[in-house]
């Protein structure tokens, strides 16, 4: 990457213009829009679960697990304690993993409104969840807001020219974060559409895993090309029939997503799809420090096709390779042999 000290940096407007917002979770993502906000000059509480993280953060003034080598503005506050970052807040983001989105928000106090920047699904009881749909049944605040687009932390947090879309169902909300996270670098657009802007997020991750397997797999670019241009229609198809627009799949959320994680050499989706095919475990893929979210959304997708009949053939093959332990080769022989049909 780029040595962040001689990138050109977004101008700071003026401290203390707007209200400052909370970003639960201090990983790579989380710490980046914390980033964007605090060098705008607005008070950013970023919380850690753990203590002494937070902690090392305050004094290094950095980020040292997940993003180092990139200095904290003045504006951007680590800290432990959930009564602190949530006090006075705008709005909360939420940038915790899926898996422990519940039980993270279950011991937090309620803000007056969330954005969720997870991308990733949960299956539970026959009902496949949204990372937001999440939030509002924990919190019971159906104030709530998603963050999606081609954003690789890396980049956003050395302040690499990259946009985004907000959506959510209260446009002033969407409009709230969209002027918060809007800067030099950094271009947010809003949508009505929270169904598609977040589908679009959480099956990229998928298509990811499967373009990291040809990469491992050293089967070229037209394959790649096949997959990912195969891989959107399995997205749209899907997605509309969970009642998302399909002109949204064409967006920065859904196609604009699903290019820079299948293809990104810091796609961490598109390396662990790499990874496993080259021998990796599951269990080692689930060990790592940094989340590899595609894992567990192809869990929740193969038991909503399991429950409901869905047509995810990429998707199953996937899983196949991931959970059953098939041979990515039998299984891409399988995806060319299905029947032919047009396009």
């Amino acid at each position: 990457m780029p040595d962040p000290a001689i990138l050109p940096k977004p101008q700071p407007h003026q401290a203390g213009a707007q209200g400052p917002i909370a970003v639960v979770g201090a990983g790579a993502w989380g710490t980046a829009l914390a980033l964007l906000v605090a060098v705008k000059g607005i008070p950013v509480r970023l919380w850690a679960r753990r203590p002494e993280q937070a902690l090392a953060m305050r004094l290094e003034r950095q980020n040292l697990e997940y993003l180092p080598g990139v200095v904290f503005p003045e504006h951007l506050h680590p800290t432990a304690d959930a009564e602190e970052a949530f006090e006075n807040a705008q709005f909360v983001v939420v940038a915790v993993p899926s898996k422990a989105i519940r039980e993270t928000l279950e011991r937090l106090p309620k803000a007056p409104a969330y954005v969720s920047v997870t991308k990733g699904l949960q299956f539970s009881d026959h009902h496949l969840l949204r990372m937001s749909q999440v939030v509002e049944e924990v919190t019971g605040i159906p104030q709530v807001a998603v963050l999606s687009g081609p954003n690789l932390a890396d980049e956003i947090a050395r302040f690499l020219p990259a946009a985004a879309v907000v959506a959510s169902q209260d446009p002033e909300l969407a409009r709230q974060v969209q002027q918060v996270f809007s800067g030099a670098s950094f271009r947010v657009y809003t949508s009505s559409d929270v169904v598609g802007v977040e589908l679009g997020g959480a099956l990229k991750n998928v298509i990811a895993l499967a373009a990291g397997m040809i990469d491992g797999l050293k089967l070229g670019d037209n394959a790649k090309a096949a997959l990912i241009t195969r891989g959107l229609r399995e997205i749209i198809r899907f997605g509309v029939a969970q009642g998302a627009q399909e002109a949204t799949f064409m967006g920065l959320s859904g196609l604009g997503d699903l290019i820079a994680t299948s293809s990104s050499p810091y796609s961490r989706n598109r390396s662990a799809g790499e990874r496993i095919v080259r021998g990796e475990s599951l269990a080692q893929l689930q060990a790592q420090k940094s989340v590899v979210e595609g894992i567990y959304t192809v869990k929740a997708l193969h038991a909503w096709d399991q429950d409901t009949g869905a047509d995810l053939p990429i998707t199953e093959a996937v899983y196949r390779v991931i959970y059953e332990g098939a041979d990515p080769m039998q299984e891409l022989s399988r995806l060319m042999g299905r029947e032919s049909k047009p396009e």
